[in-house]
């Protein structure tokens, strides 16, 4: 640990890289806990695989229409939009299975993305370093955005909190008291999709499955209100990446595998040891 302090203060890109781990965990920690919650993990799920197809279909044009502007970044936040507003529909108006379509949403967004890399003339370096991330090589630009998502979800969370609340814990109660539940639960999906695409260009899709699952599930262990579990999750997400990128540094590991496999061993002890009584 004292080598990585040391290096902390010598490597920019060090420092970068424990940034975004810190500002990443904000995200995580609130919006895993209401994915948690609400029990929709694996619309998360679905909904980082989604992106891959966005992601693939920007490459493609960027690449064989010369369309540099063109940002694999603009292409996954497209997709995880309308993946999230078509799950949001397709629940509310009862017209589908929601399953279903998640199930669909994660298998066809791969497979685009897979078929738009294979159409891709070139070194695809650049798009493979979007899907599994590298919290290593964080630019500026990733870091603005982190600052940007979480500002956006401490906002939304103020203003809504109490009926995300009431939607996450009681959804029948929260009708009759006249909350909007479809349109607030689409809200909270594409807060989601927001959430996802930022972190994926950060750290990748494993990564982003990870953090935004494992720290909010370890802080429903010892606590059942919201906000405690909230700030728990961020606590214990930027412990996991702090300690996992100590660690990749010392023993000379991939950062994103070690803080990954780190929250999980967290989680597995935290199922296995005896808890105390929630408050």
């Amino acid at each position: 640990m004292g080598d990585f302090l040391q290096a902390l203060a010598t490597h920019a890109f060090l420092r970068q890289a424990l940034a975004a781990g810190l500002l990443s965990s904000v995200a995580c920690g609130v919006v895993g806990t209401y994915v948690v919650t609400r029990r929709i993990t694996i619309i998360a799920g679905s909904l980082a695989h989604t992106v891959v197809g966005g992601m693939g279909a920007a490459y493609w044009l960027r690449t064989t229409r010369g369309w540099d502007w063109l940002h694999p970044l603009y292409g996954a936040v497209v997709a995880a939009i309308l993946g999230a507003v078509l799950i949001g529909v397709v629940r509310n108006r009862g017209r589908g299975r929601e399953d279903a379509v998640i199930s669909a949403l994660w298998a066809v967004g791969m497979a685009a993305g897979i078929m738009f890399l294979f159409q891709t003339p070139g070194y695809k370096a650049d798009l493979m370093t979007y899907l599994f991330g590298n919290i290593a090589m964080v630019d500026p630009l990733a870091l603005r955005l982190l600052v940007g998502l979480d500002l956006l979800i401490l906002v939304l969370v103020v203003l809504f909190y109490n009926p995300l609340l009431a939607i996450c814990f009681d959804e029948e109660f929260a009708k009759l008291r006249g909350v909007r539940v479809g349109l607030l639960y689409t809200l909270l999906l594409v807060l989601t999709a927001l959430t996802i695409v930022t972190l994926v260009y950060v750290v990748g899709i494993v990564m982003v499955i990870a953090l935004i699952t494992l720290p909010a599930s370890v802080a429903g262990l010892w606590t059942n209100r919201l906000w405690p579990t909230m700030v728990l999750a961020a606590a214990l997400s930027a412990t996991f990446t702090t300690l996992g990128l100590a660690l990749s540094y010392s023993a000379d590991l991939p950062a994103g595998a070690t803080i990954v496999l780190l929250a999980g061993a967290v989680y597995a002890a935290a199922h296995l040891l005896p808890m105390g009584n929630r408050d």
